[in-house]
């Protein structure tokens, strides 16, 4: 992949571009579902996106980005989309999902909650949701470059760094660590 301009370009991003991308369709997400839901059943919907953003998080981690083909083009794509991630985990440019992979995700999710929910709740339901993977990309990039100040800050970036750097089989959940306390799969201390 490092010997092909092409491919490297699709698996480098800066971590501002997610903020670019996201926070407007967040924001008129947001907009359309307090105009379609009313303000309260619209801050009710962000928060269930939100909560199912959380658990989407840790199952993707889990059994998508950790799941390993023995070989061709299955295990060269996993690790273009996150085995890179863990043999460079201190490369800046490659803690946020790129958008050749963020957006089409983003929009398949979308599309499934506009045909289950409906018209009038997907839109706050998917800003939650998309403000969750915002969330995420940021925190997963400020824990492998910033030190946190604050005792929460500090338990999230030794929980990942175990993942990273004591045992990749557990830690899944970056930005919601209790989906890990909930499915056994909590780092152990050493």
């Amino acid at each position: 992949m490092f010997q092909s301009g092409f491919l490297d370009r699709f698996t480098r991003v800066h971590p501002a571009v997610p903020v670019v991308v996201f926070a407007p369709v967040i924001a008129l997400l947001a907009w359309s579902g307090v105009a379609r839901a009313g303000l309260g059943a619209a801050a009710v919907l962000v928060a269930c996106g939100y909560a199912f953003w959380t658990l989407t998080e840790y199952w993707m981690h889990r059994t998508v980005f950790h799941f390993e083909p023995a070989s061709g083009w299955g295990r060269r794509l996993h690790w273009m989309l996150h085995g890179v991630h863990h043999d460079h985990p201190n490369d800046p440019l490659r803690l946020v999902m790129p958008p050749s992979a963020s957006v089409p995700l983003a929009a398949a999710f979308c599309l499934t909650f506009w045909l289950l929910l409906g018209a009038g709740s997907a839109p706050a339901f998917a800003a939650g949701f998309l403000g969750g993977y915002l969330a995420y990309d940021m925190v997963h990039y400020c824990l492998h470059h910033h030190t946190p100040t604050s005792a929460a800050g500090r338990r999230l970036r030794e929980l990942h760094m175990r993942h990273h750097f004591q045992d990749d089989e557990r830690g899944f959940g970056v930005s919601a660590p209790w989906w890990d306390l909930v499915f056994g799969t909590s780092p152990g201390r050493k």
